[in-house]
Formats: C-alpha cells, structure tokens, sequence
C-alpha cells in the first residue's frame, strides 16, 4: 500500500498529500477510525489497488458516503478502478448510505472522471483552481455525487 500511495503523491497529479507524507501519516490516512479499507490483491500477496471508505460528514450528513481510491501503476488501465469503483458501492450500499460524494475529483483526472461517470456519478460542483497540479499548476477540482436509492424511498430516522 505504502508503494501504491508513494508513486501516486510524487506524481502530484491527482492526490492532494505531498512529497512530505510520511509512512505512518499514509497509513493512518488509509486505517483512521471509522474508516473501511479494502483493496485489490492478486494471488494472495500483490495489492493491485485500494480504497477506503467512510462517512462523508458526521452527524446528519453521515448517511452519504465517502470513498478515496488509488491502483497500482503496474495495475492501471485493466479495470481494477472500475473493479474497486463498482465494490465500494455496493458496500456504500450494503453499509447503510444513501448516496455517495467525492469531495476533490481532480479535473485533469480524465481516467477517473470517466470511470465515475460510467459508474453513474455526476459533477454538481467546481471549485476553481483548487488544486496544484504538479505540472500544470493551478487546475479545478470537482465535487461528484451519486445517489444509491431513490430518495423517495429513504426512511427518516427519528429526531435526536
């Protein structure tokens, strides 16, 4: 996890943690309280690609979920995102959320953009030149969302 997480901050194109994230920071990142890790293996040993998993907000914004995912470098473009993309909604699902954010979609992230489109997420927000693209500066990020069950069908929980 630790060399998937690597190659993907020193590329500094698509994750916001820098070159300074230490080991112990990437894996409290990946393992934090409430936090569900999953990832992708191959013959019991090669981890082909990670995600995690958690609530977006607390409290009264708990019920959407919020997910982070990278894929190995030797692992890309055989549909292990897809793969991952596909599990952590039916574990959204299966864990009780209603619909599912991702808060920093880097806009230049065309792989991604397009995996989650294909997966039925959409843009419902830019934020303007929010991330520092290592070689292309400034760039927008997007909020993406999708919602797991039709609204009319959620029950509203009881009044604190």
């Amino acid at each position: 996890m630790w060399t998937i997480f690597q190659s993907h901050v020193a590329e500094g194109e698509t994750y916001v943690h820098d070159g300074t994230t230490s080991r112990d920071e990437a894996l409290d990142y990946w393992f934090a309280p409430g936090v569900a890790t999953w990832v992708a293996v191959k013959g019991g040993e090669r981890i082909l690609g990670m995600y995690r998993l958690q609530p977006n907000q607390l409290g009264r914004g708990a019920h959407v979920a919020n997910a982070s995912y990278m894929v190995s470098p030797n692992a890309q473009g055989v549909g292990i995102g897809h793969l991952l993309g596909e599990h952590s909604i039916g574990e959204a699902r299966r864990q009780g959320f209603l619909a599912m954010q991702f808060n920093f979609v880097v806009s230049t992230n065309s792989r991604a953009l397009h995996l989650w489109k294909r997966l039925g997420f959409s843009i419902v927000g830019t934020l303007p030149k929010a991330y520092r693209h290592r070689r292309l500066g400034y760039v927008d990020a997007y909020v993406m969302y999708k919602l797991l069950e039709d609204p009319a069908r959620w029950a509203l929980p009881e009044e604190d």
